[in-house]
């Protein structure tokens, strides 16, 4: 193999991870196919549902639909490309679009990650200090936070792609650089590159595991205090009501950082090609569509505002 030019002269990587018997192809196509088009139904209803709900017009909501849109986003950055792959068996994408699906990639995840943390916050204040949480979480402080996770996504983007683009590549006989992977994403795009990638490692594991370790800790201390408060609740229904308001919650941090942890902060020999390429599906294609149904059928108030939306035709406003 040879090294190609850095992505300023458009090589093409080739998506190699499904590209093996025919067969599987139209299986994959239609389980990948379902996945999305289920994932863009349930967030587009629980977007219009929290819109058009007056009852469901709270900062709980606000952030969860906020999620709902991100989620989108990052079903809609991977799946149509893979799905586009798995019909023409045509692998090949260019250096441009290869970036900037890993520009997109990056900035949905990451402002995944961070709104997830904001909404722990969002259950530390109303449940450890509920007289305050209309004044402290109210709409325009919601606001803010949502436009910070952008704000800090994209630069902590913008720092990672910056440091691909100077990179040469391990190409093969016919220029083609190879991924095992299903998008372009930031590790195989390192593990194909013939150039001194220390640079990148040290980002990853300096800024990116800062950024993650914030969220995390962030996380952690409030459901801390929450679970010290709920401990203290004089009544087993309060308590109960308490819990059930967290568990949705809990249950997508776990699977969502889960998984990132896994890929992204392991030592190379820890993980192989083939774990990574699972938890990444997981997190692109199954917490997106796990997201609004996890919400939902945990949450009494989106099912009443669904059920009303379905016998009436319509929702308070």
């Amino acid at each position: 193999m040879g090294c190609a030019p850095n992505a300023s002269h458009s090589p093409v990587f080739l998506l190699l991870m499904f590209s093996g018997a025919e067969g599987p192809h139209v299986v994959l196509f239609v389980l990948f196919l379902a996945i999305y088009l289920i994932t863009m139904m349930g967030n587009v209803t629980l977007v219009l549902l929290i819109s058009r709900d007056s009852r469901l017009h709270s900062p709980m909501y606000y952030l969860l639909r906020g999620l709902s849109v991100i989620d989108m986003g990052l079903s809609t950055v991977i799946l149509p490309q893979l799905l586009a792959h798995l019909v023409t068996h045509d692998p090949a994408i260019p250096a441009a679009h290869c970036l900037a699906q890993l520009f997109f990639f990056y900035v949905f995840g990451v402002t995944d990650t961070l709104v997830i943390s904001v909404m722990a916050l969002d259950r530390y204040v109303a449940i450890c200090d509920p007289l305050h949480y209309p004044s402290v979480m109210n709409r325009q402080c919601c606001a803010r936070l949502l436009a910070l996770c952008w704000v800090v996504s994209v630069v902590h983007t913008m720092l990672h792609v910056g440091l691909l683009l100077p990179l040469s590549w391990a190409a093969d006989a016919e220029g083609n650089v190879r991924l095992l992977h299903f998008f372009c994403d930031h590790l195989p795009l390192l593990r194909a590159s013939c150039s001194d990638i220390h640079s990148n490692e040290l980002a990853i594991f300096l800024e990116g595991g800062f950024l993650m370790m914030g969220p995390c800790t962030l996380i952690v201390l409030s459901y801390v205090r929450i679970g010290a408060t709920i401990l203290r609740l004089p009544s087993a229904a309060g308590r109960r009501r308490a819990v059930s308001t967290c568990g949705s919650h809990l249950t997508m941090v776990g699977f969502f950082y889960g998984t990132i942890i896994w890929v992204y902060f392991q030592p190379p020999s820890q993980n192989s090609q083939d774990q990574d390429m699972v938890a990444a599906v997981m997190y692109t294609s199954i917490t997106p569509l796990a997201n609004p149904f996890v919400y939902s059928l945990r949450n009494k108030d989106v099912k009443c505002a669904f059920h009303r939306l379905l016998r009436g035709g319509k929702v308070a406003s």
